[in-house]
């Protein structure tokens, strides 16, 4: 789903204008260059303002790791209908409790490729031998409870499915179909919580969500 937490969720380079901080300051005319100048006068390519295409960003994502910035500027807060993608978000999500989200980010690949491209149907299909192989897996989070509880989600996931038409339809009903645009200013007004994401979270684990 799409939550604008911070005001640098959707940002956009500064506009030109007097109090842009990237506009180059600016040069009357200047003359020709070359010998015999006729005295013509030419405008100075300073004169021509230059937009700033660094993005504006919320506080936790400008920290100069390349990762983070991507996430933020390409998929955080961006709506999200693909099952596929919801079901890797529910591997990460549950994998990163207790982590930092930069810890997450940096297996995401090594992730993807031992959860079977995120295919929920595949993982719903792991087996305890599988589970074991996991864990013997450097290049994810090695935690059994974590591990197991990513085939769990992927059955439950499947049920969702079929009662819903698709887990997109169910996840996106706890917010009437519509994205949340917030316009808080601050980190320290984002709350941990919402009603939404309690009721969610209520559901998820009476269908059986780890």
């Amino acid at each position: 789903m799409a939550w604008s937490n911070c005001d640098g969720a959707n940002w956009r380079a500064p506009e030109v204008g007097a109090r842009n901080p990237f506009r180059r300051k600016r040069s009357t005319v200047a003359p020709r260059a070359g010998a015999g100048n006729t005295g013509k006068q030419v405008k100075s390519p300073a004169m021509n303002p230059v937009r700033s295409s660094k993005p504006r960003r919320c506080r936790w994502a400008d920290n100069g790791d390349a990762l983070y910035a991507a996430y933020h500027d390409e998929e955080w807060g961006v709506p999200q209908h693909d099952d596929r993608v919801l079901f890797e978000f529910l591997i990460l999500e549950g994998a990163q409790a207790g982590l930092s989200w930069s810890t997450i980010l940096n297996k995401r690949e090594n992730y993807r490729k031992a959860f079977s491209g995120f295919d929920v149907r595949k993982v719903a299909r792991y087996d305890a031998a599988k589970v074991e192989r996991l864990l013997q897996d450097a290049g994810i989070v090695r935690n059994r409870l974590k591990v197991a509880s990513a085939v769990v989600n992927a059955r439950a996931f499947i049920v969702v499915q079929k009662e819903f038409g698709s887990f997109d339809a169910y996840v996106w009903k706890f917010v009437g179909d519509k994205p949340r645009r917030n316009a808080w200013t601050s980190p320290r007004q984002v709350p941990a919580a919402t009603a939404e994401s309690d009721a969610l979270s209520k559901d998820l684990k009476r269908r059986g969500f780890k």
